[in-house]
């Protein structure tokens, strides 16, 4: 039994002192009877084969009586457990409910007072017979008051396999007790930055966050860990808009320091009777007291290049390929004219892209003063933009296939296609905000980490910089052709191929606009094919504008006014009566299991507490962060993940395979926090947890091949 704390080397002078003191104490100990009862309970008298049931360790301590915490803190130790389970049934880890503060003299410790549930994840084998079963558990505490006593129980409780569930009578206790387990802090988003000044062992960290709701109280309580300590005394300030900070002192007894450092973020509202706990991980930075440091700075300057080269990869992203039809054309057509205008409209397409990058950072900074969690492609989320997109790239599209035409003039910019779809002036600048809409749904590699750091920001002008250092990346390529005319030369001289190349080159935006018709027919279901139906409608419209205003010779008010009919009649019939697309439909409800093919893998529904149950039943956790509008994600999803080897490997080590959903940004706030967490702004993001509940996960690249994945779940494994 260790009376010493669960941190820290026991060379430590106070914790040998403790010590000392508990072992002169020891046949104290045998005197004296303990205080607490213990009982084993469940949630439930009876369970199905496969079913999850909760066990808990019932313990009650009269009057000032406590016991521990799983992090004792400055003395004390946590409950053990000892299971004696039949076959098929397994035990996940304690999960431990909020504890509180008990401070005396200069001794701070995690206790619970006068009753406690420990709670406990159950497995049960989906091939277990049925009948009655015995559960048996030998527990260990240690109890203090003026003096502690060791307490060993056995305890015992029966479960019935059958056809049926049934709750037990003990289920509302253990419920109750459930709420008062941790919650998942991410979404709460703490910057952490380690002050510079201390000593060599000393060092002082500030925790800066927002929670929904001000506090009146504020408080940390570490988890443990054996290379570092953090002091129990917690410097807490918050404000009456729900901005909170922490201020650490953390002493380390290794080499390095820690990259991060785990525990509950203690929140008392002032209507709450109990402090809720929030689990969070704070990965601190360096900085000085006094401004930024030169490792923050660093890592500014690390993270705007990280943008850039996102930026710089976009270009050949199967998001903006479909605009590089446009970009080859306009090169052709513009190989021949001077310098000057060249390079001209090489800026004026920078320009667009910069001022779309811009706008979206924009966007992402309401959302977030607005309090609620921006995301990279959470438009794509939307099927009203989806829509308006869908529209746009059919129509570009039609003007390459020659079904109408634009204008050198700009006289006929009815659309934003057209505007996209000229060689001049506007049609370049409309070029750079096309490019920039189609690479919202790609995330390429560097781009996640640069985003994940920008959308974590406060700084509004760190938000834009990453934005604008991604746009520069995606215009640079553009810009270089324009501004070096020489280069162009090997461009093939204008003559009839370039009739036949441009009409080629609609069928990459045909594909384009079919795509983003099935994300949105996705949102609206059946109801969609009213939108397939519009843009049939639209299209015709389109000829009959080109084949009788724009080529025709007579009757061209007629051709004008059944353009018109087309045009706004297909809107109206299909859009707003049929449709309604400006209503942003209900979430139809998800099923648990997923499963995209025969064979594949036998996804489950992402949440958070399904994440933790399998982890503390020692289980190795797969989790995809998808959306059916990431292309890159599909792509790692058809080449690295549902292939026979990885459905195997999964199979082999007995791990479990989560789907996180994104398509729908909106409804999906938890997914964006856990984005948050691991330094994401969008999808694609894969983690793998081992099966030691203590290690971090392993956030893999944004690319992915199949070796990356197999490589990751076997060092899980292991």
């Amino acid at each position: 039994m260790r009376f010493c704390p669960q941190e820290g080397p026991l060379y430590n002078m106070k914790r040998q002192l403790l010590i000392l003191v508990a072992f002169l104490a020891f046949p104290s100990f045998l005197m004296a009877a303990t205080q607490t009862s213990v009982r084993l309970v469940l949630d439930r008298d009876t369970a199905r084969p496969g079913e999850p049931v909760w066990a808990g360790i019932h313990m009650r301590m009269p009057g000032k009586w406590h016991t521990y915490w799983k992090n004792s803190g400055d003395s004390g130790a946590p409950t053990t457990i000892q299971w004696s389970l039949p076959d098929g049934v397994k035990a996940g880890e304690i999960q431990w409910p909020v504890p509180r503060k008990h401070q005396e003299a200069d001794l701070t410790t995690y206790v619970y007072y006068e009753e406690v549930v420990l709670l406990i994840p159950l497995t049960l084998d989906s091939r277990m017979p049925p009948g009655t079963y015995n559960l048996q558990a030998d527990i260990s505490w240690l109890e203090c008051e003026k003096q502690c006593v060791p307490g060993e129980s056995k305890a015992a409780v029966s479960l019935r396999i059958a056809d049926e569930s049934r709750l037990s009578a003990d289920a509302p206790l253990m419920d109750r007790w459930r709420q008062r387990l941790p919650q998942d802090g991410s979404g709460l988003a703490l910057n952490a930055r380690w002050l510079k000044q201390g000593t060599n062992a000393s060092r002082s960290m500030i925790a800066e966050g927002t929670v929904k709701t001000p506090p009146t109280s504020l408080d940390f309580y570490p988890y443990a860990s054996e290379s570092f300590e953090v002091d129990k005394n917690v410097d807490a300030k918050m404000d009456a808009t729900g901005g909170i900070q922490l201020g650490l002192s953390v002493r380390r007894f290794e080499e390095e320091w820690p990259d991060k450092i785990a525990g509950l973020l203690i929140v008392k509202g002032a209507d709450t009777q109990e402090p809720a706990g929030y689990e969070v991980i704070l990965a601190p930075r360096i900085e000085k007291a006094d401004g930024m440091g030169p490792e923050r700075e660093s890592s500014l300057w690390q993270m705007l290049f990280y943008a850039f080269l996102g930026g710089l990869i976009l270009n050949v992203m199967p998001c903006v390929l479909p605009v590089i039809s446009l970009k080859i054309l306009s090169f052709v057509g513009q190989s021949r004219e001077s310098p000057g205008r060249v390079r001209l409209f090489g800026f004026l397409y920078a320009a667009g892209v910069l001022t779309s990058f811009l706008l979206l950072a924009a966007v992402v900074i309401a959302v977030q003063r607005a309090g609620q969690s921006a995301s990279w492609g959470m438009q794509f989320g939307d099927p009203r933009f989806l829509t308006v997109l869908c529209l746009l790239i059919t129509g570009v599209a039609l003007n390459l296939f020659g079904v109408f035409e634009v204008t050198l003039s700009g006289r006929l910019m009815g659309t934003a296609g057209e505007l996209a779809s000229q060689e001049g002036k506007t049609g370049a600048f409309f070029n750079g905000v096309l490019a920039t809409a189609l690479a919202t749904p790609c995330t390429a590699p560097f781009l996640g980490a640069a985003m994940g750091f920008a959308f974590t920001q406060s700084s509004i002008s760190i938000v834009l910089g990453v934005f604008a250092a991604t746009a520069l990346g995606l215009a640079l390529p553009y810009v270089l052709l324009t501004w070096n005319p020489g280069w162009l030369r090997f461009v093939p001289k204008p003559g009839p191929w370039m009739v036949r190349f441009k009409i080629a080159m609609g069928f990459p935006l045909l594909a384009t606009a079919v795509w983003l018709l099935f994300l949105a027919i996705d949102h609206y279901g059946k109801q969609g094919l009213w939108l397939g139906l519009f843009l049939v409608s639209a299209a015709t419209s389109a000829w009959v504008y080109g084949e009788f205003v724009q080529r025709g010779g007579r009757h061209r008010g007629i051709a004008i006014a059944a353009a018109l009919i087309l045009l706004l009649g297909g809107y109206y019939y299909a859009l707003e009566r049929q449709l309604q697309w400006r209503r942003i439909p209900e979430v139809s409800p998800v099923v648990s299991e997923l499963q995209s093919h025969p064979g594949g893998i036998a996804w489950q529904r992402w949440n958070p507490d399904a994440v933790r149950k399998a982890r503390a039943e020692g289980k190795v956790v797969f989790v995809d962060f998808t959306a059916d509008w990431c292309l890159t994600c599909n792509a790692n999803k058809k080449f690295s993940i549902e292939i026979a080897a990885v459905v195997e490997k999964l199979k082999a080590i007995d791990a479990i395979a989560f789907l996180a959903d994104y398509t729908r940004p909106a409804a999906s706030p938890e997914i964006t926090e856990e984005l948050r967490k691991h330094g994401r702004a969008g999808v694609p993001l894969v983690l793998v947890y081992p099966k030691k509940p203590e290690l971090p996960p392993l956030v893999l690249p944004e690319l992915l091949t199949p070796a990356i994945v197999l490589d990751a779940l076997t060092r899980a494994a292991q």
